[in-house]
């Protein structure tokens, strides 16, 4: 798997005229009293790495290393290290700006923390209008689901237990909160609700993660693999003819 920062700037050059440059992005947050501050970054990680080395037959991936920062500033009542949004989608326009000048025309942002998906998605939307290149981005929670996974709950202490399963504390039953918060119970489908104090209130977590196991940290796990691997080969097949040299 060609990563970025062990590569000389040659190999650099000659790999972007037809690879796919990826970067990961996530965050440092608290993911309630149980799981690292860094869960977002190491689960985008673990999805991504794995599925990269499932495209040994291609296309060809240089991965970046992870941006380990993001937009956290729900997430400051208890510890974050947050990036405002302005300042989140202008690091993402400098790096894409930087890779484009480097030579790559194809680039795939993977996020691991739902405070970045709009701000990346703008990020990529606004640069594709200025430059010739092709750009995707996704979170790898929601790859072919729209649905919510929640956040330090079931679903990430599940993941963490298969991908690093050292780093998961102790665990306490999740206090019924009430009301329910709003931003993971909206009162209306399709609705965005953001209510004062909420995550705070809640104890960081969206949903009870005594019930995780590594065995459906596993499941699920395989799962975003098989999703990001045939995502980055769908984005490679539709973009190919167009932005990779001496593919047209």
């Amino acid at each position: 798997m060609p990563e970025l920062t062990r590569m000389t700037w040659p190999e650099v050059r000659d790999a972007a005229r037809s690879a796919i440059a990826l970067l990961p992005i996530g965050s440092q947050e608290q993911h309630a009293a149980h799981l690292p501050m860094g869960t977002d970054t190491m689960l985008a990680e673990a999805v991504v790495d794995r599925a990269l080395r499932r495209l040994d037959r291609g296309p060809a991936v240089v991965r970046l290393p992870a941006l380990p920062f993001g937009h956290s500033p729900h997430h400051l009542f208890a510890a974050a290290v947050s990036l405002r949004a302005s300042t989140l989608q202008a690091v993402l326009a400098d790096v894409l700006d930087s890779l484009a000048t480097s030579g790559f025309r194809r680039v795939l942002v993977v996020n691991g923390h739902g405070g970045n998906d709009e701000i990346m998605r703008l990020a990529v939307k606004e640069y594709a209008l200025r430059a010739d290149v092709a750009l995707a981005a996704c979170s790898y929670f929601s790859l072919g689901d729209d649905s919510s996974p929640g956040h330090a709950g079931k679903f990430e202490t599940s993941l963490m237990l298969a991908a690093h399963c050292g780093l998961v504390r102790p665990r306490e039953p999740r206090p019924d909160v009430t009301p329910p918060p709003l931003f993971a119970h909206p009162p209306y489908p399709g609705l965005t609700v953001e209510r004062h104090g909420e995550w705070a209130r809640a104890g960081g977590s969206t949903d009870d993660a005594t019930t995780a196991t590594v065995h459906d940290g596993a499941d699920l796990l395989e799962d975003r693999v098989t999703a990001l691997a045939d995502a980055i080969r769908a984005f490679d097949a539709a973009t190919r003819a167009t932005h990779a040299e001496g593919e047209a």
